[in-house]
């Protein structure tokens, strides 16, 4: 399947004014919350289990790992059911749960791959997880392919460093063609610059993308919106103060009604990565705060 380069919206480069409202607070339950470097959450939507990224303080060595929770809170955190050997992050739920996307360099037939690659895993009716699956060409390529996040469009959003983007690395997406293979382009000038681009995230309702990017001055990274437009994505525009506070917020995720935002912050200290929600900072409609994460245990009444 051929490349093709398709520019969502004609801008010379990403806005980079600060936006948003709302509250900002740590999230760190007893059993989650390590000494190592926990990010990129995921809740299992038929369970309520939460996948995490966990790494060492220097943010490496990255494995998928899940907790559930119990009457005395969350459950120790274990290997994700689908895990394989090597590097693995970045896990998705579909909507429904039947399905999680994933990146891994786990072995392939036999070969143990240097980049990292989209694979996904599907859910049986029994409840047991099956055999991953690797995506197939174009949507990975001989790059390094990031954070797969699928819109509610069809469009499979996630960073790629292959080339043909604008920068080092860029936001790209991916849809089926009909035909059981793959059509891929680059995201465009809206979401996209010179520097890296790794993470983009669609809103459940598909009007909204947040966007993590490094901003060129050293290891800064920083979180981006955008909103869809009849021509597009609008030029990217950075979260406020209260989001990007130390430059190195990462692993975006919405709440199911896309009113609440958790990510990942490090501390730069004995916690180093830790959670962080936002709340009532996406629109008007969110100033009412909404009791997501649920509480682990759940309140009893």
């Amino acid at each position: 399947m051929a490349i093709t380069l398709g520019a969502l919206v004609a801008s010379s480069s990403p806005a980079a004014a600060d936006s948003g409202t709302g509250r900002v607070t740590h999230w760190a339950p007893s059993g989650i919350v390590s000494d190592q470097y926990e990010s990129h959450p995921a809740f299992d939507p038929l369970t309520g289990d939460l996948y995490f990224v966990r790494s060492t303080p220097q943010f490496r060595g990255w494995r998928i790992l899940y907790s559930h929770c119990t009457p005395s809170g969350w459950s120790s955190p274990q290997d994700a059911p689908f895990a394989g050997d090597g590097v693995e992050a970045d896990p998705w739920f579909s909507p429904d749960g039947r399905s999680v996307w994933f990146i891994s360099n786990r072995t392939t037939d036999g070969v143990h791959r240097e980049d990292l690659d989209i694979w996904r895993v599907e859910r049986g009716a029994d409840g047991h997880w099956g055999q991953p699956v690797r995506l197939p060409s174009p949507i990975n390529s001989t790059g390094y392919e990031w954070f797969p996040r699928l819109a509610p469009d069809g469009w499979l959003y996630f960073g790629s460093d292959r080339p043909g983007g604008f920068g080092k690395t860029d936001i790209w997406r991916a849809r089926t063609d009909g035909q059981g293979g793959w059509t891929v382009e680059n995201a465009g000038p809206a979401l996209n610059g010179p520097n890296d681009e790794y993470e983009a995230l669609p809103s459940p309702n598909g009007q909204r993308l947040i966007l993590m990017a490094e901003n060129g001055a050293g290891d800064v990274r920083t979180l981006y919106e955008s909103h869809k437009t009849g021509n597009g994505w609008s030029p990217r525009r950075a979260l406020g103060p209260d989001v990007n506070a130390t430059g190195s917020e990462i692993g975006a995720l919405f709440s199911p009604t896309g009113k609440t935002l958790m990510f990942a912050r490090d501390l730069h200290g004995n916690e180093s990565g830790e959670f962080f929600v936002w709340r009532g900072g996406l629109s008007a409609a969110s100033a009412a705060e909404e009791a997501w994460p649920a509480a682990c245990p759940a309140p009893q009444h």
